[in-house]
């Protein structure tokens, strides 16, 4: 009897005992998603791009001139300070574009938890199919995500975030 009681109490201690860090985040999940962005895709202004997933975000920032209206590669480092930024936020509720995009900054869904990029790089390749529209793939190599609480998310399955399609004004001399 005195065996059972024991068992039972090592039990309930280990069960209710253990703790695995307060890690909520194991991975982010953001393939089937769209890019969505405020305004028009620019080369000359920075662009700030982003994915959601119900009470979640997927936030890039990207510096002038990182898309650029040529074929081409071009490779940015990604970090807290920048010049390339990527943040992901958890809301208290379900999130829309309005969040990103209204005049006035939205006081709901709060802002529950924002981890920023704290390492890696991010690709963007440049391909056009006629003179003026160009299509940038943008993918992430390497991204590190630490919480506040020094948690790493390890399963960062975002590796491809997405194409975004920008347009090079016509050239306003050539029709004088």
């Amino acid at each position: 009897m005195k065996k059972s009681w024991l068992f039972r109490f090592v039990f309930i201690f280990l069960l209710y005992g253990c703790n695995d860090g307060d890690l909520q985040i194991e991975t982010l999940d953001f393939d089937s998603f769209d890019i969505q962005n405020c305004e028009t895709v620019d080369v000359a202004v920075e662009n700030v791009l982003f994915k959601i997933n119900s009470d979640e975000a997927l936030i890039l920032e990207l510096p002038v001139n990182l898309l650029v209206n040529e074929v081409g590669t071009v490779t940015s480092t990604v970090s807290e300070s920048g010049p390339s930024k990527i943040t992901y936020r958890i809301f208290s509720d379900v999130v829309t574009n309005d969040y990103f995009c209204a005049s006035v900054p939205l006081t709901e869904p709060q802002v529950l938890e924002e981890i920023p990029a704290k390492s890696g790089d991010l690709t963007v390749v440049t391909t056009t199919t006629d003179s003026l529209t160009f299509s940038h793939e943008i993918t992430f190599n390497e991204i590190s995500l630490v919480t506040a609480t020094n948690n790493r998310i390890t399963d960062l399955t975002i590796n491809e975030f997405g194409t975004v399609t920008t347009v090079k004004p016509a050239d306003t001399d050539a029709a004088n």
